[in-house]
């Protein structure tokens, strides 16, 4: 099993235990800032199981309805993720503004320090985690579960603060405003995750600085005396690159030509992580054809 898999397994697990003793605890003591953490833990629950079927779907091979598989399914899945936060804050902000209008007696103090001090915890071991399987794999599926998480671990630690200061002070607003902060938090951490999705949803070009570190390979190939039509596009953690190459000799033989080609690809490949999947394709050009298709695409 990928080690991303494993990751959103134990995100899930995570979240699962999390939902069950924080929406327990939170109903009893009226605690707005634990019924959202319970909230925002049974979305992660559900974002953690769809991050699931997300990457084991967008691992598979392509095949006769998608001839170039399916990785589109981890930016959607980051979209997705981002969407669900920013609505589980906006229900939160909600719930905290009628608190603040209608205040309500926090009960079971004691019982919702235990259990805030259990989440952060919990929390924190999964954060690691999943920072570890990030660093490893780069996979943006596990890059926004571990920004969700870490959003999670602050927010877990905010409560936490803030009912011990409740407990002493007896001041209920605490609650509902570090709610209304929660919230706020929740959206600010959701947009970069939406941000990047779409971004990969609409093709996004590979970076400059990637961008020119492929330039500077074609144009030390001394066999090639131009090239155009160089695009690049990013899809999951697979990677398009194409390029029209121009052959100094236009009687290059094909079998010449395509060596040249490969020496090409393998050095481009080598600019990008192993667990990317770079596709290369390099048109072979015996002429400088620029004009021409120019030409042709204005028609």
């Amino acid at each position: 099993m990928r080690l991303e898999k494993k990751a959103t397994i134990a995100s899930s697990s995570v979240a699962a235990l999390l939902v069950f003793i924080k929406l327990g605890v939170g109903i009893m003591s009226g605690s707005i800032a634990i019924l959202a953490s319970a909230i925002d833990s049974l979305l992660d629950l559900i974002i953690s199981m769809f991050n699931y079927f997300a990457l084991h779907n967008a691992e598979k091979d392509p095949d006769d309805k998608f001839h170039f598989g399916r990785s589109k399914l981890e930016p959607l899945a980051a979209v997705i993720e981002g969407t669900i936060i920013s609505l589980s804050a906006l229900f939160i902000l909600y719930e905290a503004i009628a608190k603040i209008i209608h205040p309500k007696e926090m009960q079971y103090m004691q019982e919702g320090i235990y259990v805030m001090v259990a989440s952060v915890i919990i929390t924190g071991a999964l954060v690691i985690f999943l920072n570890y399987v990030a660093k490893e794999t780069n996979n943006m599926v596990i890059k926004a579960d571990a920004l969700h998480y870490k959003t999670d671990l602050y927010s877990n630690g905010a409560i936490l603060v803030a009912l011990f200061v409740v407990s002493f002070t007896g001041e209920q607003l605490v609650d509902a405003i570090l709610g209304i902060a929660i919230a706020i938090y929740m959206i600010y951490s959701a947009v970069p995750i939406m941000k990047e999705g779409i971004l990969m949803l609409l093709d996004v070009a590979l970076e400059k600085e990637d961008v020119e570190k492929i330039k500077t390979i074609l144009e030390k190939e001394e066999a090639i005396s131009t090239y155009h039509y160089l695009r690049t596009r990013i899809s999951g953690s697979h990677i398009f690159i194409s390029v029209h190459a121009v052959y100094k000799d236009q009687s290059i033989s094909l079998y010449d030509a395509h060596l040249i080609a490969d020496k090409l690809e393998a050095e481009i490949k080598k600019l990008f992580d192993k667990d990317k999947k770079v596709h290369i394709l390099i048109h072979m050009d015996p002429y400088d054809d620029l004009e021409i298709n120019e030409e042709e695409e204005e028609w």
